[in-house]
């Protein structure tokens, strides 16, 4: 009612290019080949020609501490500067080792019985080496909670007395700030995690586990909420058939509370990956987080352009991985006709 009164309004003062706008936005369906070109690329084109526009614009007016803001065509020259500074590492690693190699094998050469090894590169990483430690470290963190949170769920959203359980926990630490367990997690780990030769660094199983921490109640809520509203006659059906828990859960339970467990999760990759960069920051741990960090205090008359590729980058990433879940979401969906955005 509210829709038509406004656009009644716009036909009043005869606003005709209006009306066919908003007529075309409103349309559920687009009608040939050329509407749904311009639904799924036109409209997201332009919409980022305008944002670019108007951030190249709005940053000549911004003056700061280290200069002016940065516009599109100082991020993207700053982009190509990370790319050479990346590939020139790449060239200085390869002939690091290149030289281990030449020596040990003159001392081989020499001495067949001699010891020889190859020590790792110590350089400083570069941008996209950090990129590579956040996406490791959140999918670690973000597996683990899923193995711990899938489960709790499906048990209570099955269970009255393990929900009654298990909520009060749950509500209590739901609200707590990841932020807030990383000083905890950081003493616990490095006071239980004592190795003379460890897998894995301290700082990346900190991070980790701070991910971990703010991955599982999305998940666990969404599950037991999606498995508490599966319809009570395919489990009166189940029970008549005599299946068993096991195969009650894996053919009827699961399948139903699909769509709610997909967005608990889709939602605790979010929150994890948001946390994680400002653990990084926190807790100077390798990652995103720290280039950002690192930036910041550098101060120079580029680092401003470089934390702005650093936030894009984080958000295209942040995309890419909720786009990795809906399609994982597709594909385990029994019902493929469902629109999942």
């Amino acid at each position: 009612m509210r829709a038509e009164t406004t656009l009644n309004k716009y036909q009043a003062f005869n606003f005709r290019g209006l009306d066919r706008v908003l007529a075309f936005l409103g349309q559920d369906n687009s009608s040939g080949s050329s509407g749904r070109f311009i639904r799924s690329l036109g409209i997201p084109l332009a919409a980022v020609a305008v944002f670019l526009m108007l951030w190249s614009a709005l940053a000549a007016h911004v003056q700061t501490s280290l200069g002016q803001l940065p516009g599109p065509a100082k991020v993207w020259e700053q982009a190509l500067a990370l790319v050479d500074e990346h590939q020139a590492a790449s060239v200085r690693e390869a002939a690091f080792y290149q030289r281990q190699e030449e020596r040990n094998a003159e001392k081989l050469a020499a001495d067949p019985n001699a010891e020889v090894r190859i020590r790792p590169y110590t350089g400083a990483p570069t941008f996209f080496d950090q990129i590579l430690t956040s996406l490791v470290t959140v999918a670690t963190g973000f597996l683990i909670a899923s193995l711990i949170a899938i489960p709790i769920g499906i048990i209570t959203g099955m269970s009255h007395t393990l929900y009654a359980a298990f909520n009060p926990l749950i509500q209590l630490f739901k609200p707590v700030s990841p932020l807030a367990w990383l000083p905890i997690v950081t003493m616990v780990v490095s006071a239980v995690y004592v190795s003379e030769n460890p897998w894995f660094a301290k700082s990346f199983i900190t991070s980790a586990i701070t991910v971990t921490l703010c991955c599982l109640w999305p998940t666990i809520i969404n599950t037991a909420v999606g498995v508490s509203s599966v319809d009570k006659d395919l489990i009166n059906v189940s029970r008549v058939l005599r299946l068993p828990w096991l195969t009650r859960t894996v053919k009827i339970v699961l399948p139903a509370s699909m769509p709610m467990m997909f967005t608990g999760l889709r939602l605790s990759l979010g929150i994890g990956w948001m946390v994680l960069i400002a653990a990084e920051m926190l807790a100077q741990n390798p990652g995103l987080g720290k280039f950002v960090w690192d930036e910041f205090q550098n101060g120079s008359s580029n680092s401003l352009a470089r934390i702005m590729v650093a936030v894009l980058v984080i958000g295209f990433i942040g995309f890419a991985l909720d786009r990795g879940m809906l399609a994982l979401q597709r594909r385990f969906s029994w019902d493929k006709s469902a629109v999942l955005r």
